[in-house]
């Protein structure tokens, strides 16, 4: 995906997550599956499929009469490059900011607890290494 046009808008999100559920699919397939989830028209759908495509995250293949869509971009990487512009974006790269601004709203349950601690330990012996 290219770097400079590398952020989802939602609507990208909504066909990306019906790709990554399920893929390849066809302009059909999708179309009938996110008008039933959003209520999104068939022009809306290949509209989307379209600009997905320029962006490099989704390619399209013809094969018997039928073109199919599947994702270039995994869901994990996209999630990273959001969570990276967040970051970057709203806390100024401060991990701790953003950790401090979510936990402010929402308790988090022991075992979340659990897990930044080892994430925060393993990151400390990798620096120590």
């Amino acid at each position: 995906m290219d770097e400079k046009r590398n952020t989802l808008t939602e609507a990208e999100w909504q066909v990306m997550e019906e790709l990554w559920e399920s893929a390849p699919r066809t302009g059909r397939e999708l179309t009938e599956a996110l008008s039933a989830r959003v209520g999104w028209s068939r022009s809306t759908t290949l509209t989307l499929l379209r600009r997905l495509e320029e962006k490099g995250a989704v390619r399209s293949a013809d094969g018997g009469g039928k073109k199919t869509f599947s994702p270039l971009l995994r869901r994990e990487d996209a999630a990273l490059r959001e969570t990276e512009d967040l970051l970057s974006r709203v806390y100024k790269g401060s991990v701790s900011m953003l950790v401090s601004s979510l936990t402010k709203k929402q308790r988090l349950p022991k075992e979340e607890i659990e897990e930044l601690y080892a994430i925060l330990r393993e990151m400390e012996e990798k620096d120590d290494a």
